[in-house]
């Protein structure tokens, strides 16, 4: 195994974080189209600590994982790339400017002059202003891939029939009868487990009476079969097919930022996605993470940060490893394994995953069997339906 971590630190981090504490919302079992809710004071609270966290781990000198060159007081913009989910109700978009709060504080460091002597200090105490790339699920599907995707469609379909998921809902049987008095009108079918546990889950965290009231195993049950099922549905056997599609869509940024991290013209340090649950369980299954760290399979908590690291090994070479925070309640970075190595080149990470990817609309498209929404209707599909289409006009 390569050690990835030198004395001279990181050349760069892709950082994918999920969004703080939320409101409920609700996905529909068979397509997982939704829109987003809005961040509460905890979730923003929640980012904000991850962003303090992740300063103290890239932006500290003394750090072992500091990244060479980085602005440490005043943000240089041109070092950073983030990007966020904006559907719905930001919560996403919103958490993203949490995190950053947290990385770059206010500084008093950003005060002027003025000619007749007087010293100002910008708002807030010197807030910073990071540019945060919003992205629209109508115009790109990257972030939220799985939405109007036909094929995953029929993905559901099949897992729904499947001999391991129907023995699963036999199991939850039982459980699915007793927590329904818990539910609130919410459908205590198993196919409707993500949202049976997410109700559960909202309500314990903000709903004193309801918390008070609840059995003390219901939630860590809800969530156990809602972990089955989210697992199943946004992750697949082969690397390639529909079901790891939140994170396929996601790998060209990831891997052409790495690559840029490498070039010496590149200013890029860190680049973050701000992001949903469901991109994490892909990944941790097309990189074999779960193979050796079963319990990350599953819905990562609030506020959960995938770091992957980018540093020169021995030998010169570019390196990537990954590491994982489940949330608040982890204080530091797990290593985490990806293809049985807790690290390895960035050739053999390229090579490994590159052939998974789907590399834009056009590719998603064709992926999806889509041929009108989400920007599709700009190519023309009709001469062959087994190739990708060609823009019309």
């Amino acid at each position: 195994m390569v050690n990835t971590t030198s004395a001279a630190g990181l050349l760069g981090v892709v950082l994918l974080a999920r969004h703080g504490d939320r409101l409920g919302y609700y996905q529909d079992p068979n397509t997982y189209n939704s829109v987003q809710s809005y961040i509460t004071p905890l979730g923003s609270v929640q980012e904000h600590q991850l962003g303090s966290f992740l300063r103290q781990t890239y932006l500290n000198p003394s750090s072992p994982s500091y990244i060479q060159g980085i602005n440490t007081d005043i943000v240089d913009v041109d070092q950073l790339f983030v990007r966020a989910d904006s559907g719905g109700g930001n919560v996403v978009l919103d958490s993203a400017y949490g995190l950053l709060q947290g990385l770059y504080p206010p500084t008093r460091s950003s005060a002027i002059t003025l000619a007749n002597g007087s010293t100002i200090t910008g708002p807030l105490g010197g807030y910073q202003y990071v540019p945060v790339d919003s992205v629209e699920m109508t115009q790109i599907p990257s972030l939220t891939s799985w939405m109007d995707c036909n094929y995953f469609i029929y993905h559901l379909d099949r897992l729904y029939k499947s001999a391991p998921y129907l023995q699963m809902a036999q199991n939850a049987a039982p459980f699915l009868s007793a927590v329904t008095p818990y539910l609130d009108g919410v459908s205590n079918n198993f196919t409707n487990m993500w949202n049976i546990y997410d109700h559960i889950n909202v309500q314990s965290i903000h709903n004193k009476t309801y918390y008070e009231a609840l059995p003390p195993t219901f939630l860590e049950q809800a969530r156990y079969y809602a972990n089955f099922v989210q697992s199943a549905v946004f992750s697949d056997s082969v690397s390639n097919s529909v079901g790891n599609i939140g994170i396929r869509t996601l790998l060209p940024e990831i891997i052409s930022s790495l690559g840029n991290m490498t070039e010496e013209s590149n200013k890029v340090k860190i680049a973050l996605t701000q992001l949903d649950y469901k991109p994490f369980i892909g990944l941790f299954n097309v990189t074999n993470a779960t193979i050796a760290d079963p319990d990350i399979a599953g819905i990562v908590d609030y506020a959960s940060v995938v770091a992957l690291e980018l540093s020169q090994n021995s030998a010169g070479q570019p390196s990537v490893s990954m590491k994982f925070k489940n949330g608040t309640d982890d204080k530091d970075f797990r290593q985490l394994t990806m293809f049985g190595n807790t690290s390895i080149l960035l050739n053999d990470f390229i090579a490994k995953l590159a052939w998974t990817t789907i590399n834009n609309t056009n590719e998603w498209c064709f992926s999806c069997n889509q041929t009108t929404l989400r920007g599709c209707s700009v190519y023309n599909f009709s001469n062959d339906p087994f190739i990708n289409g060609v823009t019309q006009g």
